[in-house]
């Protein structure tokens, strides 16, 4: 059964970056400490209620979910926030219950490579890697936002420890196509990398209990039967991941 949650907004002020805003969901009254989960959105600046409803969904598995702001539109491509927000998390988790050492990194659309990447890039933050990483409809032959380097290349390179990598991605995805998850998943199983697909049958915005809204110019929450089991799907491999 779902656990209640609550949700919490403060600012992230860790690192040379300006201050952005971040969410904090977690379980209205955890019994123990709980892994972390940092869930990045995807292109459009400071768009972290696009990941709302998944960041809920999740915390309600009994975990705590951080949904910071970025910028896409900064003159680094968002890279400053991201890995303040990533360093925040890690100083700052234990402070609203959850375990940083058991720390999850997850993204949707460009949010999934800049999450991918900090498996990949241990030198991202002093050496220190997630406990696993979730790819959500992303795309892996481009630089990610996080690193600035692109994650096809830093797994050909890659050594030390394997983070373990799961993707999901729907199957009626027109904006960011299903094959590119699937050619990810290829190249890391050459690698004999730790990797699963989950192919849910839905489209860009379903896979995170959304729907597109044109004349927002964004997503939003939706009451579509398809699009919250695709998210609930999502929601259950983050936490499975954060659980393992």
């Amino acid at each position: 059964m779902p656990i209640s949650t609550t949700v919490q907004t403060v600012a992230c002020t860790t690192g040379p970056a300006a201050p952005q805003l971040l969410d904090v969901y977690r379980p209205r009254s955890p019994r123990a400490t709980t892994p972390a989960v940092l869930l990045w959105h995807g292109m459009g600046p400071d768009m972290r209620s696009e990941v709302g409803p998944l960041a809920e969904e999740t915390a309600s598995h009994g975990l705590t979910v951080f949904v910071p702001d970025w910028r896409s539109d900064s003159p680094d491509g968002g890279r400053a926030h991201l890995t303040a927000s990533l360093r925040y998390v890690r100083e700052n988790a234990a402070g609203f219950g959850a375990d940083p050492e058991r720390l999850v990194v997850a993204g949707w659309s460009a949010g999934a490579g800049a999450a991918i990447g900090t498996a990949l890039r241990p030198d991202l933050l002093d050496g220190s890697l997630p406990k696993a990483v979730v790819g959500i409809a992303g795309l892996y032959w481009r630089p990610a936002r996080s690193t600035g380097s692109v994650p096809l290349e830093d797994l050909a390179r890659a050594a030390g420890r394997r983070v373990p990598v799961v993707l999901v991605h729907g199957t009626a995805d027109t904006q960011v196509e299903c094959r590119h998850s699937r050619d990810f998943l290829a190249a890391l199983d050459e690698r004999e990398w730790p990797a699963a697909l989950h192919e849910p049958e839905t489209d860009h915005a379903g896979v995170i209990m959304t729907a597109y809204d044109p004349d927002l110019g964004r997503c939003v929450p939706t009451a579509d039967a398809d699009a919250l089991r695709a998210g609930r799907a999502t929601a259950r491999l983050i936490a499975e991941a954060a659980l393992a």
